[in-house]
């Protein structure tokens, strides 16, 4: 006698917690990235992991606190990271996460992880168009640097 297995029939939303008004409309350089985000990272003292979902003209979509780590790591799945990407119809993503120690040189594990966003996001055909590193009023743009290719 074979018992049955109840499968649950669900919905996927993306649900808007807030939203603050950006005045560039478009983003156009790391920089444009930066004026973004950085204020997701205002007295934070564990990292925090952001997505910006942008659609084909580069404007943001929707910008998604993605993991919280801990003093000096935080663990970041692609998977996730491609959530909010794919729930907002993201045609690429710039992801930014902040050093509280105020040092924005990548480590070893921030160049892994943008390498690994990239190819996640060419099979997906979400493009990663940077990753930045954030810290005392200051950023480094891994795009720039030659990490994202």
């Amino acid at each position: 006698m074979k018992s049955s297995k109840r499968v649950n029939i669900v919905s996927i939303k993306l649900v808007k917690e807030s939203s603050i008004l950006y005045e560039n409309r478009r983003i156009r350089s790391p920089n444009n990235a930066y004026e973004l985000v950085k204020d997701f990272f205002k007295g934070k003292d564990r990292e925090h992991f952001v997505v910006v979902s942008l659609h084909t003209k580069n404007q943001p979509l929707s910008i998604n606190i993605c993991h919280i780590g801990n003093l000096n790591a935080v663990l970041v799945s692609p998977r996730e990271v491609m959530k909010s990407a794919i729930l907002s119809s993201a045609a690429s993503i710039i992801v930014a996460h902040n050093h509280p120690s105020g040092d924005i040189t990548e480590s070893r594990e921030d160049i892994e992880v943008t390498r690994r966003l990239v190819e996640v996001g060419k099979l997906m055909g979400i493009a990663l168009l940077d990753h930045l590193i954030i810290g005392d009023g200051k950023y480094t743009s891994l795009n720039e640097k030659g990490y994202i290719r």
